[in-house]
């Protein structure tokens, strides 16, 4: 490793510290998964070999289960669906993610053993599994992962006890690393990346991990690049420095993020900022009306009425009953006006849902409101090259083009793509889109200030003889935990 090296973190165990001084934008280092798999609730709609969304797949032949997006994906994808695709026939049913992935995870063993590569700094037995730690009724299904793993497993394969099996769930328990869409927006499946194991966590961190999908599209496979994780720097980290990364969204208060990570990971933060609980009191704060604050009580009222919305809004979008959603949100907004701070993190919830189901119903100019306000509430919260501000800044520069505002829409854009070639670096598909993009906006901005008229009259006529593409569903899953939750 170039960047990197393993060390005892006072307080944490082992962790990552850098060698040599890094800057923002830089990559630490990339891992190719040890293994990893479709969740079950997208197995029919991703490729299972390099995790593309599309919509006509290849189904395996054998077992017919694994889909593939042609026949290079699913050549790249025999090595690790071999053994899987005979045990689902033999077995005659799909086991979930946690088992076919614990399964992926042992047959590699039994071929290269647990440690696969040079770069490689830990083994899969050194990793902590934290099985004495899981709660009660988390441990029946962790029993229920264990049974179904031992029946499912192949008598022809090596045979596995009760500990090697529980050891490496109890691994993809804490450790399992969500999987992305290539567009880095929807989380679609789960690995295992040992390296990455080793990042210790902190709430407010000098790193940012991000996933880029290669390229397995070429019909030569010498020019195919693997899947791989990127552990990319956030600003510079000197000699010596630990490399961290969030386990949870800063955008909780300190008191939840220290739940959580309790909760999934069995360690209590004593990060700085939730030591002094940083912007706990901007995430919570109230309006200042005419420059008077608004009472702490009424404050505290309109809080507990949206955490109830909140709940309202999120089981009618789960249920894809979108106008339910923008009615709940509209009303609650209404309620937040003048009571809550443009930072509290209630209000900036529904303002991000608002905008985002707004604009999939194509009312454009509504959206792009609520999209401008979350954006500037989070500049106020987040790190300033925070993944999550970059895309949320992305989202609403699109949303603000598609209403035709614009200059407005030009401006977030280049802050977006300034964030995203840190986090996601030059190459991630998702910064060529926002690049192709900010080019767009330009040469439009430039006609728009020639002749406004001239551009508005372009503009309308060319969304008339194109047929309205609806945008993309909201997602029920968006990625903002790093680790996969339960």
């Amino acid at each position: 490793m170039e960047f990197v090296e393993v060390f005892d973190s006072p307080g944490k165990g082992r962790g990552l510290r850098a060698i040599k001084e890094v800057w923002a934008g830089d990559v630490l280092f990339a891992e190719p998964p040890f293994a990893s798999v479709v969740f079950d609730s997208h197995a029919a709609s991703i490729c299972h070999s390099c995790f593309r969304r599309q919509e006509k797949l290849q189904r395996c032949g054998q077992c017919r289960f694994a889909q593939y997006c042609d026949k290079t994906c699913q050549r790249a994808g025999w090595e690790e669906h071999k053994q899987e695709c005979a045990a689902i026939k033999s077995y005659g049913k799909v086991p979930n993610e946690n088992v076919r992935l614990a399964a992926r995870i042992l047959w590699r063993m039994d071929k290269d053993g647990s440690v696969v590569s040079d770069t490689q700094l830990t083994s899969l037995e050194e990793l902590e599994d934290h099985i004495y730690d899981i709660s009660e009724d988390d441990l029946k299904d962790f029993k229920v992962d264990i049974h179904n793993f031992l029946d499912y497993w192949p008598r022809s394969s090596k045979p596995r006890t009760v500990d090697n099996v529980s050891h490496i769930l109890g691994v993809i328990n804490c450790n399992g690393f969500m999987v992305s869409d290539q567009r880095g927006l929807q989380a679609i499946g789960v690995g295992l990346f040992p390296n990455l194991c080793l990042v210790n966590h902190d709430c407010w961190p000098n790193c940012t991990v991000i996933l880029n999908n290669g390229n397995q599209s070429a019909v030569d496979t010498m020019y195919h690049s693997q899947t791989r994780i990127e552990l990319r720097a956030l600003g510079k980290i000197n000699p010596g420095e630990e490399v961290t990364v969030a386990y949870v969204d800063f955008l909780n208060l300190s008191e939840d993020r220290r739940r959580l990570l309790k909760q999934q990971y069995f360690f209590d933060c004593t990060c700085e900022h939730c030591i002094n609980k940083t912007k706990d009191d901007l995430k919570m704060a109230g309006a200042l009306v005419e420059g008077e604050k608004v009472p702490e009580e009424k404050v505290k009222e309109i809080t507990e009425y949206s955490l109830t919305m909140l709940e309202k809004m999120e089981k009618a979008r789960l249920e894809a009953n979108y106008n339910e959603v923008v009615k709940i949100c509209r009303e609650c907004v209404e309620k937040q006006e003048n009571v809550l701070a443009d930072t509290h993190i209630y209000q900036l919830r529904m303002w991000s849902t608002l905008s985002e189901v707004l604009s999939y119903l194509q009312f454009f100019e509504e959206a792009s409101t609520y999209a401008r306000k979350m954006v500037e509430g989070y500049l106020k919260l987040y790190h300033p090259n925070n993944a999550q501000l970059g895309m949320a800044t992305m989202r609403a520069g699109v949303t603000h083009w598609q209403g035709g505002f614009i200059e407005i829409a030009h401006g977030m854009i280049c802050k977006a793509y300034a964030i995203l070639m840190i986090t996601h670096g030059p190459i991630h598909p998702i910064t060529k889109d926002l690049e192709a993009m900010r080019m767009q906006t330009e040469m439009e901005l430039r006609m728009f200030k020639q002749n406004e008229y001239v551009y508005h009259s372009m503009r309308e006529a060319a969304l008339k003889n194109q047929p309205i593409r609806m945008m993309a569903e909201p997602a029920t899953e968006s990625i903002k935990n790093l680790f996969r939750r339960k």
